[in-house]
């Protein structure tokens, strides 16, 4: 199957598995440890049943919305995901042309396969990762690069001191080709993650020695600081650290657990939205992370309290499938079922969705869950 035969995510998961080397697909898609947390995050939101609303003129509904105070084509911005020339030539350039043609917000991750100028020449509108280094002077630079290169944004990812240990990428030995690597590292820094050892993940291999784990509140002055963007934390789950980022005057927070890929029996992350909304009230954005594979899904977590929500693996199926094409389709579909979702559920937009109840799923109450 082509990525434009395929009618949703589901169906282009299945097609990019067959094209997708089987140690490139266990990278893309395990999880840390025996991966209870990559299966909650979709039993939870399978839980979650949208209560519609019926007689509100959904003649022409719109999926637009602000985030991070720039307009979007839909509450949709696409999550920093490593290394994605292991999917397809082009990598994190193919993507950011897709974000651009659908109107939405990439971001561009720290350890991506292609240099942020050059992503910076999609003409997307960019959000910019950061990992916390150990070479302080080496974050500083990443961050001076990403505001020359015009991100909008700094998306800091808090949740991983360390790499979940990730047992797909052990067992295969993982390590990546020598045509992929990290381009925003010195050569001899980047050669790490393609160093192969039995029975080790090379890619953990190099976060370890480039990630500080010290990373506490008092760097988040020091980043303050250094830069007047917005500023964006990822990985939160517990509301008590939500309030007191907000209180450090953090402009967003995304709720995330990775993905599944760090601690395992970690909350899923559409559980810990309702907390970290009420904790921080309006003086962040919330957005979600962790997945999300359908516009139904978006619904819910807008419902459940986020301003949007973050794509992450099905971009990288739509990337294998065809590159910048193939993430258009994923785009479109997502597209297509938001908009289906808003019209179906009652909502003439996004901020009505936000009004929408929510109750547990009839199979769940069966299950006692």
């Amino acid at each position: 199957m082509t990525a434009g035969a395929a009618l949703d995510l589901a169906e282009l998961a299945r097609a990019a598995k067959a094209v997708i080397p089987a140690a490139v697909w266990d990278f893309v898609e395990g999880g840390s440890g025996a991966e209870l947390s990559l299966g909650a995050n979709r039993s939870a939101l399978d839980s979650l049943a949208l209560v519609p609303r019926v007689l509100r003129d959904v003649s022409a509904p719109t999926a637009g919305c602000a985030l991070l105070g720039a307009q979007a084509e839909m509450p949709v911005a696409i999550a920093p995901m490593a290394y994605q020339r292991l999917l397809h030539p082009d990598g994190e350039l193919a993507v950011a042309r897709a974000a651009k043609l659908a109107g939405i917000p990439f971001t561009v991750p720290m350890l991506s396969s292609v240099a942020v100028e050059q992503v910076a020449s999609s003409g997307a509108d960019l959000w910019f990762q950061l990992y916390w280094l150990r070479d302080r002077g080496k974050t500083a630079e990443l961050l001076a690069r990403a505001q020359a290169a015009g991100c909008r944004a700094v998306v800091l990812t808090v949740d991983v001191p360390r790499m979940g240990r990730r047992l797909r990428d052990l067992r295969n030995s993982f390590a990546l080709p020598g045509e992929v690597g990290a381009a925003h590292f010195a050569p001899d820094q980047a050669v790490a993650a393609q160093r192969r050892k039995d029975g080790a993940s090379a890619v953990a291999d190099h976060t370890s020695q480039a990630f500080d784990p010290s990373l506490s509140w008092p760097d988040l002055e020091w980043l303050r600081g250094r830069t007047s963007l917005p500023l964006v934390l990822k990985g939160v789950l517990d509301p008590r650290d939500a309030l007191r980022a907000s209180q450090s005057g953090v402009d967003a927070l995304v709720v995330s657990n990775h993905g599944g890929r760090q601690l395992d029996g970690a909350l899923p992350a559409i559980d810990a939205l309702p907390a970290v909304r009420e904790a921080v009230g309006e003086t962040c954005e919330v957005l979600l992370d962790s997945g999300i594979r359908s516009g139904v899904d978006v619904l819910r977590a807008i419902a459940r309290g986020a301003r949007g929500v973050l794509l992450g693996r099905p971009v990288l199926h739509g990337l294998a499938l065809g590159g910048a094409e193939g993430v258009g389709r994923t785009l479109a579909l997502l597209r297509a079922e938001i908009d289906d979702a808003l019209a179906l559920a009652g909502c003439r937009d996004v901020h009505e969705a936000a009004g929408l109840r929510l109750a547990k799923s009839p199979a769940q109450r069966r299950e006692g869950q």
